[in-house]
């Protein structure tokens, strides 16, 4: 699968749409965000049902904002709308796998129903 260029625009739409994203803030100018990018195209094209995105983050710097991204490349996992992981610094491809089959492997109705319980804990402070 093609990695995609995510921006505000469809950033939202993509996340919402499907059950993981995977997201690399980076920029042009960055050079471990121009090392890793072989890694994640080649992941993308080894995890069928994956999303696999890039944000530059020169380009659609109200997202970088957003998701407080100080150091790039960042890495960002969104699975059922949520940020599972979010890591910067580059990752080898066995790590990268190694992260993603934790992240299909997780129980995420458990994953919800904790955050349920943390966002009524946070209401009841």
């Amino acid at each position: 699968m093609a990695v995609q260029e995510l921006t505000q625009e469809n950033f939202e739409s993509t996340v919402t749409g499907n059950d993981i994203v995977i997201v690399d803030f980076w920029a042009p100018w960055c050079a471990p965000c121009r090392a890793f990018a072989p890694t994640f195209e080649a992941a993308s094209e080894q995890h069928d049902g994956v999303v696999f995105a890039k944000v530059n983050t020169e380009d659609e710097q109200s997202l970088a904002a957003a998701f407080q991204i100080r150091s790039i490349p960042t890495l960002m996992i969104f699975r059922e709308q949520v940020i599972i992981f979010a890591q910067p610094g580059m990752l080898s491809a066995g790590q990268l796998d190694d992260v993603i089959g934790k992240v299909k492997a997780l129980d995420m109705a458990q994953v919800h129903e904790d955050i349920r319980r943390q966002q009524e804990g946070a209401a009841g402070a």
